[in-house]
């Protein structure tokens, strides 16, 4: 791997993706650019190109690997109700932290519908453990996902007032309300 004269140090895409994600932070996904991020890094854009191929790919890469950055709950012996629980409020936090992010991921459905990523495996594993049938795992985890992100999406138009409290009632309310649905189906 070449190192650039001006950084004094390897460019890794780790380097890439997180500094990509803060500027879409910052300034959207039109915020951000092959050239702003190459400038950020202090590297030429055209160094960018030896680990993504366009920024079209360099989305894709960031929203696929969205789950590394969640605090997902582990496979512990902790019960499946606050292993659900664990998740949804890591998904919940990502979401408001990075929403053009995520903003980006919905309206891209291809990223999300990649049943190996991680998160989709750690909500597969929570529902066999709520006694799920295996033939049932595929269709109520979209259903759960549809839900949570229809909720997300509720509140980033403004239809729940912007009142940290409120948003953290409203969705421990829901999360309450998945709980449920799901040990009916065990």
């Amino acid at each position: 791997m070449a190192v650039s004269a001006r950084r004094g140090a390897p460019l890794t895409l780790e380097e890439i993706t997180s500094t990509a994600l803060r500027l879409m932070d910052e300034g959207g996904v039109e915020g951000l650019s092959m050239r702003k991020l190459a400038a950020e890094l202090d590297v030429n854009p055209m160094s960018l190109y030896h680990h993504v191929k366009s920024k079209e790919r360099l989305l894709e890469l960031i929203c696929a690997t969205a789950a590394a950055r969640m605090d997902l709950p582990p496979d512990d012996g902790t019960p499946w109700q606050d292993q659900l629980r664990a998740l949804g409020l890591a998904y919940h936090r990502h979401a408001r932290a990075h929403p053009a992010m995520w903003t980006y991921v919905h309206n891209h459905p291809q990223i999300i519908a990649d049943r190996g990523m991680e998160l989709w495996e750690v909500l597969a594993r929570i529902l066999r453990l709520a006694g799920v049938q295996e033939a049932d795992v595929r269709r109520t985890s979209d259903v759960l996902h549809a839900f949570v992100s229809g909720l997300i999406m509720f509140e980033v138009q403004g239809h729940i007032p912007d009142d940290p409290e409120e948003v953290d009632r409203t969705f421990d309310a829901a999360i309450d309300l998945i709980i449920h649905g799901v040990g009916g189906l065990g």
